[in-house]
């Protein structure tokens, strides 16, 4: 069932452990998504009235909106860039911040929204189903040096790859759906056992739509001016790319002695343990890395 796959948030109980929630703390989670993190969070702190959660998807935001209807934390439709940047002119700070990069079980699982090659849908994969840019034009409209660039940054594919499944979408076109999509990259990409090829190219085109990693980039260093002194960040990120930014961002942070506004609590990315990889498969990916301010 759909609702089901609302309440898989994943690395639940290591996100409880780095961030602590104590009972009257402020809570700022910058994805909430369906609120799998939020609600047991908000459970232990009992804190709504300065707690803020933050989704540029208007499907979670009436979510949100019903879930908490009399418990009114500030709900808020933006992007977490944005979020943030105008909590911190407005001077609000939290003692915990949670930061989930990855696409929600509900966008992934309706096929509407475009983000999966498992079952046909429309070339979408806007995470913001208002903005214009769709999957669909950049299938169809991007040049074959932008496709290969989009799909040798984001898809981490070979130049040579990159090149030939560009080349293949271009001599396919109009591609209308997943479907067809996914057809053009077989071609070029078989499938070998268990792998899906064109994982690496749907994750590329939805980063690009969705301009991701700037956003995350951009995002990352605001995060001390949110936090209390003691408070605790948590970020998740599902693939390498994402990861590399949160690491490097916090090693910087870090790095500057009795200046720096973070200590890292995480010494080596979190991962997933096999009881919750047998229950949630998209797990796998994921990697949990904390911090606290100084």
């Amino acid at each position: 069932t759909q609702m089901k796959t609302f309440h898989n948030p994943v690395l639940l109980s290591e996100v409880l452990a780095v961030l602590e929630p104590k009972a009257g703390e402020s809570y700022l989670d910058l994805t909430a998504g369906y609120a799998g993190h939020a609600e047991k969070i908000l459970a232990i702190t009992r804190n709504y009235k300065d707690s803020s959660l933050v989704d540029r998807d208007e499907n979670s935001i009436k979510f949100l909106k019903a879930k908490f209807n009399d418990k009114t934390p500030e709900i808020i439709h933006d992007d977490f860039y944005n979020a943030a940047f105008s909590l911190i002119t407005c001077g609000r700070t939290f003692d915990m911040i949670l930061a989930d990069f990855g696409v929600s079980s509900p966008q992934l699982d309706n096929p509407e929204r475009g983000f999966s090659f498992m079952e046909n849908g429309p070339l979408d994969m806007r995470m913001d189903p208002s903005q214009s840019l769709t999957a669909k034009d950049l299938v169809n409209h991007a040049s074959l040096s932008s496709l290969t660039d989009i799909l040798q940054k984001y898809g981490e594919l070979t130049p040579g790859l990159s090149r030939k499944v560009a080349l293949n979408i271009i001599q396919s076109r109009p591609i209308n759906d997943t479907l067809a999509l996914s057809n053009a990259i077989l071609k070029v990409m078989p499938r070998r056992g268990r792998i899906h090829p064109e994982a690496r190219v749907f994750q590329a085109l939805r980063i690009a739509v969705n301009d991701e990693l700037s956003i995350i980039e951009k995002t990352l260093p605001l995060l001390p001016d949110l936090l209390n002194p003691g408070g605790r960040v948590a970020i998740i990120t599902f693939h390498s790319l994402e990861d590399r930014l949160v690491k490097n961002y916090f090693k910087e942070e870090t790095s500057f002695g009795e200046e720096s506004k973070l200590k890292i609590i995480t010494k080596s990315p979190i991962t997933a343990g096999s009881l919750e990889l047998g229950i949630n498969s998209r797990a796998r990916s994921a990697k949990l890395r904390a911090a606290v301010r100084v």
